[in-house]
């Protein structure tokens, strides 16, 4: 059993940053991969971007490659999403999410994530 608790959302203007964070609470934190997700009003959750266990392979949707990062502190069971250039689109309730590692990489797909947070919301300006 992981649980995972997400913070840091908040109201920024377009084009400004925000930095995600997540904390495990589970021993053998780098068992798992980790993931962000999100969720706008009105659409389906969609994920962000993944990091494999080691931290070495990352995986980031289109919409947020260049300007998202995905890292993580496996000493300190610490997740991070640095956001930066930040567009209205953006805005959403941003999930942190652990699932067993299966390999080197990971997938940015809901069904491969058991563990879920309660989200943290993130607001863009225009």
């Amino acid at each position: 059993q992981v649980h995972v608790a997400e913070f840091g959302g908040g109201l920024v203007q377009t084009g400004g940053s925000l930095n995600l964070s997540c904390i495990a609470s589970a021993s053998g934190f780098d068992d798992y991969v980790m993931g962000w997700f999100r969720q706008a009003p009105g659409k389906e959750r969609e994920g962000v971007a993944c990091i494999s266990w080691s931290g070495r392979y990352t995986y980031y949707t289109g919409g947020v490659k260049g300007r998202f990062t995905i890292s993580r502190d496996n000493a300190e069971n610490m997740l991070y999403l640095q956001m930066t250039s930040l567009k209205p689109e953006d805005a959403a309730m941003y999930y942190c999410a652990a699932g067993p590692s299966n390999g080197a990489e990971c997938e940015l797909e809901s069904d491969r994530f058991e563990y879920w947070g309660q989200g943290t919301e993130v607001t863009v300006s225009s």
